[in-house]
């Protein structure tokens, strides 16, 4: 079992989500068994943005073709602290102190830095915010835990050109089979406005007409997210489905209409990351036709932008007070409860990433390494119908 019985780091936030320019606070336990030589514990304070991939490239032909590969990356450092818990900084000299059997507790405060991007886990870019503990140990294997923390960088809605605006595209296409030409497949697409936040559903409002002599499949309306990851020479764009509702199929010569059917808007990043220069996040929302045989699919996009806070009249729509204009909306939010309660808003909710879990084990970590590896960001979220529910008073 050895001589250390727990090394674990406690966060007085239990939703563990912060925001720029917030100070982080909480503990770190140790409770060993038998006295133990070391350097020092120390805890670190990290925070910063990776983004890497691998491609491979071809040269030459027949004998003489080579396939080399090329890794692209870049990072960004938002902030590294160390603090010494007990013994000696890192590098430090003189004697090594020893820890005698026992339960320790450690309290930590850190101001984070003003300005951080919000958190993200992508498939070849992250940022991530995290913890580490060390117990520095001579001539032996150190003791570490981690302990990942999310940021959130406010976006509000209310001071994004466009938010409020609605948006609508159409297009059309002929299909063509051998030496025959049918009549075009049309749609046009609009949504009521382009501002949204998690939680919330898109009303999906369109025509599409059947002038074509085949059978369109379905038709359907697509939420996606496209992430531009920016490394030191080149840049790669990856595109992510969110959501998805469908309609079903169109027989030639027919018609169909989306008369307002709601596509939900799940816990996700706010556009653009602000505060991220190598990663940056936009999203769509696209109508699709699917027609049946050969032939490539009818597309609308149009832009979106999701924020964390809400449009003043989405709060209206829902009967809360928007939150007054001129202070920060943050300094709103931070105040949970009690400040959203004074402007009978409702309080900002959390709910995990729609992607899941991630590992955030990393090429420094060890067999040795202790704390939670599964990892997920958690977004600002609003459930409107429930949170209106609850906030009506009794009839």
């Amino acid at each position: 079992m050895g001589k250390l019985n727990i090394f674990a780091i406690s966060l007085n936030n239990p939703q563990a989500v912060y925001y720029p320019d917030q100070v982080l606070e909480g503990h770190v336990t140790v409770e060993l068994n038998g006295e133990m030589k070391m350097r020092g514990i120390r805890l670190q304070f990290f925070g910063g943005a990776t983004v890497r991939w691998s491609e491979s490239h071809s040269t030459g032909s027949g004998k003489n073709r080579r396939t080399t590969t090329r890794i692209y990356s870049s990072h960004e450092n938002y902030f590294s602290y160390e603090l010494v818990l007990f013994g000696k900084a890192s590098g430090q000299g003189g004697d090594n102190p020893s820890l005698p059997a026992g339960r320790y507790t450690y309290p930590f405060r850190y101001q984070l830095p003003a300005g951080l991007p919000s958190s993200f886990e992508g498939s070849v870019g992250r940022i991530r915010y995290c913890l580490s503990g060390i117990i520095d140990k001579p001539w032996k294997f150190d003791h570490t835990t981690k302990r990942a923390f999310t940021v959130v960088n406010l976006l509000d809605l209310n001071t994004e050109l466009g938010a409020m605006e609605g948006a609508r595209g159409e297009n059309e296409k002929t299909l063509c089979c051998l030496c025959c030409k049918s009549g075009p497949i049309s749609c046009r697409f609009q949504i009521d406005r382009c501002g949204y936040v998690p939680g919330e559903s898109i009303p999906i409002k369109a025509e599409i007409i059947n002038h074509s002599n085949r059978r369109m499949t379905r038709s359907y309306a697509e939420l996606y997210m496209v992430v531009k990851y920016h490394a030191t020479r080149k840049s790669r764009t990856n595109f992510q489905k969110i959501g998805e509702i469908s309609h079903g199929e169109i027989l030639p010569g027919d018609s169909d209409s989306w008369n307002g059917d709601l596509l939900r808007i799940p816990p996700v990043p706010p556009s653009k990351l602000q505060g991220c220069r190598i990663i940056e996040i936009e999203y769509f929302v696209k109508l699709c036709v699917n027609p049946s045989g050969p032939a490539f699919q009818l597309e609308v996009p149009l832009r979106l932008i999701i924020g964390s806070i809400p449009l003043r009249s989405t709060l209206q729509q829902y009967g809360f007070a928007p939150p007054p204009q001129g202070p920060d909306p943050s300094q709103l939010y931070e105040g949970g409860a009690q400040a959203s309660a004074q402007y009978s808003m409702p309080p900002p909710s959390y709910a995990e990433s729609v992607f899941g879990t991630v590992d955030i084990k990393d090429d420094a970590d060890t067999k040795y390494t202790k704390g939670d590896m599964n990892y997920a960001p958690v977004y600002t979220y609003y459930n409107w119908e429930q949170t209106a529910q609850a906030s009506a008073p009794p009839q």
